[in-house]
């Protein structure tokens, strides 16, 4: 045995511990389904109790993936990042592949201003001189998850 009351609590499969460590998961920031059931299911002997709490916490609102979707996209593409990177690593996080897309479609930014902007930050103001460059900072923008096409068309002037 240990001495946290909260352990133990999740040895039993305590469904009150285990709503309120999600909760506290919760309250520091957004997480998808997939991250919580990762998150508590060592915690727990009991996987199905596990999922009626995380059902009945998404019947209170207070677990989106929607919104835990959201949040993320908006995070990573302030951060430069851009949407076949996003789809990736939420793909990697349990996400719906059908949600990701249509909130990528939705919420998603002017990708190409996106792009421009994560240029202009890595580069500054200074126009690529060589093909070289270009290159490497075409290497680097498809890294960061935009569409080739794109960037193509940012680095060469192509429409």
């Amino acid at each position: 045995m240990t001495d946290d009351p909260l352990e133990e609590a999740f040895a039993r499969g305590d469904r009150r511990s285990l709503e309120q460590a999600a909760l506290r998961l919760l309250a520091g920031r957004e997480h998808s389904r997939a991250e919580l059931l990762r998150k508590l299911s060592p915690r727990t002997g009991e996987p199905a109790l596990l999922e009626q709490v995380l059902d009945a916490l998404e019947r209170q609102g207070a677990l989106s993936d929607a919104r835990f979707v959201e949040s993320y996209i908006d995070s990573r593409r302030r951060r430069g990042f851009g949407p076949r990177r996003i789809r990736r690593e939420l793909g990697e996080k349990g996400v719906d592949r059908t949600l990701v897309g249509q909130l990528l479609d939705e919420t998603g930014p002017d990708w190409d201003r996106a792009l421009a902007e994560a240029a202009r930050r890595k580069y500054g103001d200074r126009p690529p001189g060589d093909f070289r460059e270009r290159a490497r900072r075409a290497r680097f923008l498809e890294y960061r998850g935009f569409a080739p096409e794109r960037i193509r068309a940012l680095l060469w002037g192509d429409d």
